[in-house]
């Protein structure tokens, strides 16, 4: 599974949605910060990938997290 899809996964399930496409933005989904901090909760245990708060904020699409996901460095 590539990131893309991971994070896919995870929103389609944090947000109870199955329709979510790459550039469907997470606050008009109806993403609120309860959500966003579970979501946050799968990227660090099923990605092992720290999104902080203000990277949630600045991209708020499965594209463009996934692209920040990816450019990370491999957590030890």
């Amino acid at each position: 599974m590539t990131t893309a899809e991971s994070v896919r996964a995870i929103w389609c399930r944090e947000l109870q949605r199955e329709d979510i496409a790459a550039d469907d933005d997470f606050f008009a989904l109806g993403g609120q910060s309860v959500i966003m901090v579970r979501i946050q909760g799968a990227f660090l245990e099923e990605l092992g990938a720290e999104v902080p708060m203000d990277q949630m904020f600045l991209h708020p699409t499965v594209a463009s997290v996934s692209a920040y996901i990816a450019s990370l460095p491999p957590q030890p």
